[in-house]
């Protein structure tokens, strides 16, 4: 039985002239199709205005893509970017934080909320949960097809030799872990609001969403290669640093919730 896995796949999935599809593009790009193709069931389901999931789109793409941006110069390229302010502009040589993606989320919905839905803030994300689970998963794809974020050397019979990188032992391919917790996420969320109506409790659906991704990021990230030297030294990396305020936002919406059906049985 083979005890480790080579990879060396090419990043660039084609080409056409000067041309270039990466694979990580690409899923981005899935991500967010299916993503819309999953809000606008939802608010077809719910029988709210059709545009809801055009407007949406939009607010996600923006918030998402100069959250990350934004995130990955703060928490891992601070000591850089602040020297070369005009570097953060320059999003294709690459840099993209899932932290401050979550975080661009939250304000983009934020305006959201206000604007278009006139609805509570939660009530947004109890829905759109499932659609950043599902994109989440496709990043964490493109990832692996980069060969970057993965994990520290294994013995374990699925770990990765990225040879791209030069590795010579196998190591976790963390990429295809937090691929397995965001389908999870979109599973367990999916079975919340369509078979459970849970998107009646207010934080419920979200809550769980923070709780298992957040949680089990937090987990993975003792076993992750640190993304920066800074990090080295550090009792906790960032991403850890960085998910534990979800993992409690997380708690408290549960806590929330069973506080307001208690009263509610009375």
């Amino acid at each position: 039985m083979l005890g480790y896995i080579t990879w060396n796949v090419d990043p660039i999935l084609f080409s056409i002239g000067n041309i270039h599809v990466h694979w990580y593009g690409l899923m981005w790009g899935i991500g967010f199709l299916v993503g819309y193709e999953l809000i606008s069931r939802i608010f077809k389901h719910e029988k709210y205005p059709e545009d809801w999931a055009d407007k949406i789109f939009i607010y996600m793409a923006i918030g998402t893509i100069i959250g990350a941006r934004i995130g990955h110069c703060l928490f891992y390229g601070w000591e850089y970017y602040s020297s070369h302010p005009i570097d953060i502009l320059k999003v294709w040589e690459g840099g993209l934080s899932s932290h401050g993606g979550a975080i661009g989320i939250l304000i983009a919905m934020y305006f959201f909320a206000k604007y278009v839905t006139k609805k509570n803030y939660l009530w947004v994300f109890d829905r759109l949960v499932m659609p950043i689970a599902f994109c989440g998963a496709c990043i964490r794809f493109g990832n692996l097809m980069n060969s970057e974020i993965y994990g520290h050397p294994t013995t374990m019979p699925w770990g990765f030799i990225f040879v791209r990188n030069g590795e010579t032992l196998p190591c976790h391919p963390t990429q295809i872990y937090e691929m397995l917790y965001c389908l999870v996420a979109l599973g367990t969320t999916s079975f919340l609001y369509w078979k459970k109506q849970a998107y009646k409790h207010e934080g419920v659906i979200f809550g769980t969403f923070l709780i298992i991704v957040f949680l089990t990021r937090f987990l993975l990230e003792f076993i992750k290669n640190d993304q920066e030297s800074f990090e080295a030294n550090m009792l906790l990396n960032m991403g850890q640093i960085l998910s534990i305020p979800f993992i409690l936002w997380g708690l408290w919406l549960f806590y929330r919730a069973y506080k307001k059906n208690t009263q509610h049985s009375k």
